[in-house]
């Protein structure tokens, strides 16, 4: 007989397996790398909000993704650190439920965020005279509503699906968090529901995403192949680098992830963990570090900013460097 659904079920988080009782031997990276997410994403953030001729629709939509990434570094920061850094496994049916859903909601938001990046990059490349008038801070603001909202409501039915399941197989999770499809493949029950609404929103989300932008950039390429300019032509392709590196950063990794834990079942097991890492803990680390080199206001503001704390102006107006 299966065990009634309300109870507290406590999973069992993996790690990296193969690494064995040596587990903390991944903790200084991983240290590391969150340190520097969260380094990298609020210097980006400071710099849009304290300068003012950041205030401007690109920046704005820009600030939106390290919102994101330091949303999912959240997120996931307490079971990773719990793993590696002091080699507990437990986690809550409820914590894993909770973490699962702000975790998709957060990866949701992010591809909204970088498909509104790419229909800005539009605008202003292909109708350059109309962008003042088509994207400003209000519309911004708007898209900003209607990308957390989505995330918000398509996501939301799934833990209250996954809570019904009762668990009376092994409770050995494959990752160091919580994902959906790897949560509802260790039910003992019918998860035809969960896996086409998985399905569904998936393709609502990011399927719909992706189509948008590769859209949005073959014609932006095209606008930049004809324009006659090459100083133009290249402002522009340098412009779009910066979002497509964070886009490809982004769907690589999680298209791998998807294909993985539905045909993969003779692939190694360190793979698709090695990809979910790739996943969550890469963009937030390299995403600061590609929109401050190949954004030229961006890189100014923050030697700027760095030069201003090395840099103190006394009253006399003489300026010392601190040593």
């Amino acid at each position: 007989m299966a065990p009634p659904t309300n109870m507290s079920w406590t999973f069992t988080l993996s790690g990296i397996p193969e690494l064995g009782g040596n587990q903390q031997w991944f903790a200084p990276p991983l240290c590391a790398l969150y340190v520097t997410a969260f380094l990298g994403n609020c210097t980006i953030l400071f710099l849009i909000r304290t300068e003012r001729g950041l205030h401007q629709p690109m920046f704005l939509l820009l600030a939106m993704l390290p919102v994101t990434d330091v949303g999912v570094s959240l997120t996931t920061l307490p079971t990773m650190l719990g793993i590696f850094c002091f080699n507990h496994h437990e986690i809550y049916s409820e914590l894993c439920l909770t973490q699962m859903y702000f975790l998709h909601t957060f990866a949701a938001m992010e591809s909204g965020v970088l498909v509104a990046m790419a229909v800005d990059r539009l605008v202003a490349i292909c109708a350059p005279l109309r962008y003042a008038s088509v994207l400003t801070n209000s519309a911004v603001g708007r898209m900003g509503l209607v990308i957390v909202a989505r995330g918000v409501c398509v996501v939301l039915p799934v833990p209250l699906l996954t809570r019904r399941f009762p668990f009376c197989k092994t409770r050995v999770l494959s990752h160091s968090y919580c994902l959906h499809q790897d949560v509802i493949r260790l039910a003992c029950a019918d998860t035809t529901v969960n896996s086409v609404y998985g399905l569904v929103a998936v393709l609502l989300t990011k399927g719909v995403d992706s189509m948008f932008i590769l859209i949005s950039y073959g014609l932006i390429l095209r606008a930049v192949i004809n324009m006659r300019a090459n100083d133009a032509r290249l402002k522009a392709f340098s412009t779009c680098v910066a979002h497509m590196c964070a886009v490809l950063l982004f769907y690589i990794p999680l298209i791998g992830l998807s294909v993985l834990h539905r045909v993969g079942t003779h692939a190694s097991p360190l793979l698709a963990i090695v990809m979910a890492d790739v996943y969550l803990l890469l963009p937030p680390v390299v995403n600061p570090v590609i929109y401050s080199v190949n954004t030229k206001q961006i890189r100014h503001k923050m030697t700027r900013l760095f030069r201003r704390r090395r840099v103190g102006v006394p009253a006399n107006g003489i300026a010392v460097v601190k040593v």
